[in-house]
Order: C-alpha cells, then structure tokens, then sequence
C-alpha cells in the first residue's frame, strides 16, 4: 500500500475539524500540518485534532513532504491565500465557493498554468452516492431525456443571523442563500444536466432580523441542450436538501436530512431516494436503497490523486467558476427585474476585470 498524500491545512475553524475527521478515515490523504493566524485557534485545533500546528504559513510551505493545502478560510481569503500556496509549488484545495467573486475564481483557476498545480474546489454535494445514483441513470439513459431537474437547499440561517456575522452582510454574501446555499445546488445541476446557458433570478427579504442581505432566492437556469431547472433556497425554514430530475421514461427524487450534513456517512440511514417509472403513480414508485458514502473523504480523495497525478479532478476549478457564474447571473438577474442573463456575459464581465487587474465583479 503506498504512502498517504502528506498535506497541510490553513484556517482552523469549524470546516477545518469536519475535514480533518474525513481525513482520518481515508489511507489516501494524511493532515500533517495546520496554521491558523490565532495562536488560540492553532492551540485549540491541536488539542482537539492531535494534528502539529505550525506558527506560520512559510513554515507549512517550504516543507518539502507537503504536497499540498487545503483552504479553510474566509471566502475573500481564498485568492490571496491560494496565490501563496500555488506560488510555492503545492496543490490548491479550497472550501467552496472557489473565491467570493468570479474575477478571483478565475483568478486562482489561472494559477494552475502559471504555477503548475492542480486546484480542487470542495463542492462535495455532487459526490454523495444518490447523487452519483441519479447521474448513472440519467447517462445510462434509464430516465430517458431529461428535461427538467429541480433543486432546493433551504435551512433557518437568516433567523440566526446578527451585525456580528459576516452572512449579515451584502458584500460578504451576495445574495444570501443564493451565494451560501444555492451554489450547492448550482454545481449539481451542472454535474447532472450538463452546460448551463442563462439564469434568471428574484429575490426577497423576509427575515425580520433586519440583515443587509436577501433571504429567499428562486433561479430558473436554462441548459445548452434546451432543458431548463429550478434552483430554490430559503433562508427562514427547517433544513432541507433535495433534487429532482424528470425525463421522458421516470423521475427520479433524492432528498437528505440537512442535520446530518456534518456526518455524511449517516446520511444513508435516513435518505430518501425513488425512481418513478413511465406513466406510473407516485405510490408504484420503486424506493431504492441510498448507499453509504463519505463526500467530504471522497472529496479529500481526489485532491490526493490530483497531488499524486499533476491533473484536475472532477472537483475542478474550471466546475467551480459555473457555479459561481451562475450566482452572479442571478444576482445580475435581480438587479434586472428577472431578465435571463448569459453566463457568458457575467464570465466576459469578469475576465475583463481581471484583466484590468481587478478583483471584484459588480
């Protein structure tokens, strides 16, 4: 058995002890280092991980064992952090979204020429095993042409919210649950419907907390091929995680319970995953069994064989700039009374900042 793929970790939060408990279940993938700026936070990470934590980020970089970093930290941190990680030769895994506008995705999509590393973006939904379920029956042609696929990722954040989380804030979440939630669903309808054309979005604000930020969000994407989908996300309700994709021969529904998002390899046990046949009635649908699976192990997976290899993974930057692509169309959508908006447009937009140096799309 070979060697795991030695890596490092920078920002010590929350996400960083979800992923350093994926990792520890995975013979692929080894966290050897991790770097926070707060001595407090490093502190607490080593105590609570056994995981060596290091007093700076040169000191994570320039250790030859490491191949690679994986991305914690705040949104707007992931370019500049991702730039000195590249720089120093290692691959790049960032939390999703890949950056928190899409000058800086493709940004640090451009890294990988520049510096000859490979970026992967943690957009783990798309792993789980009645995900990869339903795309095997789509591609398999079980489902025949699909048409239509509808998303909703919706829980209770924007009730939580308060001056003192960066969520409250427009800049630092465009759109609310379009930016947080939405982009979920955003890159799974990608992975499950193929290219995306055009979005057009609306938006409310119904949180009585008062944030800066909308709260409710429905996006209609319109697909290459002619089919069109839904993604919806509400701020202000229990937790729900679902999909569903309609085609000429069945549909097939994939719904998750939100409170376990953290410990994906409960998911299964309480899943609900049916395929519906032809002309038949909902009660002839045929329940099918949710396999067990690990998205974050598997995502942390195959950033270790892209280290290993030198090549992207499905988990691409390339994968990741849709999904943000798609955000920006809608808000550009919102902004229009709902006009359907290109992702080509919102992409030229971008490329035309970074071009003028600038890192921040209006």
């Amino acid at each position: 058995m070979s060697e795991p793929v030695k890596v490092g970790i920078i920002g010590l939060g929350r996400w960083a002890r979800v992923l350093t408990r994926a990792s520890k279940k995975s013979d692929k993938i080894q966290i050897v280092a991790g770097y926070s700026r707060s001595q407090e936070k490093r502190d607490a990470f080593h105590r609570d991980t056994g995981i060596p934590v290091v007093d700076s980020m040169k000191a994570m970089l320039s250790d030859p064992e490491i191949k690679g970093v994986i991305l914690t930290v705040p949104n707007e941190q992931h370019l500049p952090v991702a730039a000195e990680v590249a720089r120093a030769g290692k691959h790049v895994y960032t939390e999703k979204p890949i950056a928190s506008t899409l000058t800086d995705g493709l940004a640090i999509e451009a890294l990988q020429a520049e510096h000859g590393v490979t970026v992967t973006v943690g957009h783990s939904a798309r792993l789980m095993a009645g995900v990869r379920r339903m795309r095997d029956a789509i591609q398999a042609g079980e489902l025949g042409r699909v048409a239509l696929i509808e998303a909703n990722f919706s829980n209770e954040r924007a009730l939580e919210l308060t001056p003192q989380t960066w969520r409250w804030y427009k800049d630092r979440a465009p759109g609310g649950p379009l930016s947080q939630l939405a982009i979920h669903m955003f890159d799974l309808v990608h992975c499950l419907g193929g290219e995306i054309d055009a979005a057009s979005s609306v938006s409310s604000k119904l949180s009585p907390v008062g944030a800066e930020v909308d709260d409710q969000s429905l996006t209609l994407l319109k697909f290459k091929d002619g089919k069109v989908g839904y993604v919806g996300s509400c701020w202000t309700s229990p937790g729900i995680f679902s999909v569903r994709v309609f085609g000429s021969k069945g549909l097939m529904h994939y719904e998750i319970d939100f409170g376990v998002w953290d410990t994906p390899d409960e998911i299964h046990k309480t899943a609900s995953l049916y395929i519906q046949r032809g002309k038949d009635g909902f009660a002839k649908r045929e329940v099918l069994q949710d396999a067990e699976s690990d998205m974050f192990r598997s995502e942390l997976e195959a950033f270790a064989g892209s280290c290993l290899s030198g090549k992207p993974n499905e988990l691409s930057a390339g994968n990741g700039n849709v999904a943000v692509a798609c955000v920006y169309a809608a808000l550009r959508s919102i902004d229009n009374n709902g006009q359907l908006v290109p992702l080509a447009d919102v992409v030229d937009t971008a490329r035309q900042e970074l071009a003028r140096g600038s890192r921040h799309v209006a």
